[in-house]
């Protein structure tokens, strides 16, 4: 993780402050706006695709694991 913040750390020693957090602001209204003109159901519907997804990904690390488990249990 720390490498994610070691890429991005040039970009922001490079852009003011008041960029950022007007960036952040704009983010927030594009957010915004597009709850106003999706239905809610989309909304919904994305975060229970998120979530099988996110199930989907626990399901196979959890069989990683497993096989790792069976592994060493070997003699």
């Amino acid at each position: 993780m720390t490498d994610f913040r070691d890429r991005h750390e040039g970009f922001r020693s490079q852009v003011p402050p008041e960029v950022r957090e007007h960036m952040g602001a704009a983010r927030a209204e594009m957010r915004k706006g597009f709850e106003t003109f999706l239905p809610a159901e989309f909304f919904e519907h994305r975060d229970t695709a998120r979530r099988e997804m996110l199930l989907a990904w626990r399901g196979v690390i959890d069989a990683a694991i497993g096989r790792m488990d069976e592994r060493k249990a070997r003699p």
